[in-house]
């Protein structure tokens, strides 16, 4: 059982429920923060070599391994898969849903040479979005950004404003191309990070949204 401390926001003492109400609608706002918290997080190392091992992963949680460098496998409104090297993944679900997930992916590796870490209580989640969301990225990340090479479904273990974060772009929209990007930050450095993504996107205009 996780002490309930943990289950706290690392963002918590910013009070961002009031900014949403305060901030009022989201249709001006060129860069929309959120913080979505509590996500379940699991890091799964095998041998992506080994088809007995991929199956065994996907029939337990029905979401496919990633075998290419820096992409994402599933729905990132569900549960996915972001790859963090040639046997190393991690596991995103939904918040509350990690000890399920855990629980299937062990008994689906039994016999494998494998291992499953809970690390749900290590990273909170904040959301970028909005006309001018990969401009303010490009402040603090050496990362190509550019949609031809960085879209959705990519990811990206990196620096942002010298904070070790893992980059994902989920969606852009279909018409106006306006991306959206997940940012994995530790606890530690969350505040930090929050206050320079504001910062960083004050000359474009910044609101906080929900979850």
């Amino acid at each position: 059982m996780v002490d309930p401390y943990l289950r706290q926001s690392p963002l918590a003492h910013l009070h961002l429920d009031a900014r949403v109400a305060s901030d009022g609608g989201l249709t001006d706002a060129a860069v929309i923060l959120a913080e979505l918290p509590h996500r379940g997080q699991l890091l799964l190392r095998g041998d992506t070599g080994n088809p007995a091992f991929r199956d065994a992963v996907e029939k337990a949680i029905k979401t496919g391994l990633p075998t290419t460098a820096g992409t994402v496998s599933g729905s990132s409104k569900g549960t996915h898969i972001i790859w963090q090297g040639p046997d190393e993944w991690l596991v995103v679900t939904k918040p509350g849903a990690e000890e399920k997930t855990k629980k299937a992916l062990f008994l689906a590796i039994a016999n494998q040479h494998a291992a499953v870490t809970d690390l749900s209580e290590s990273r909170t989640v904040i959301r970028i979005t909005g006309d001018n969301a990969r401009e303010v990225l490009m402040k603090g990340c050496s990362v190509d950004l550019h949609p031809r090479v960085f879209g959705p479904g990519h990811c990206a273990e990196t620096l942002l404003a010298q904070a070790h974060v893992i980059l994902h772009q989920t969606v852009a929209h279909k018409t106006s191309g306006i991306p959206t990007y997940e940012i994995y930050v530790y606890r530690s450095f969350a505040e930090y990070l929050w206050t320079w993504l504001e910062d960083a996107g004050r000359e474009f205009g910044v609101k906080v949204a929900t979850a």
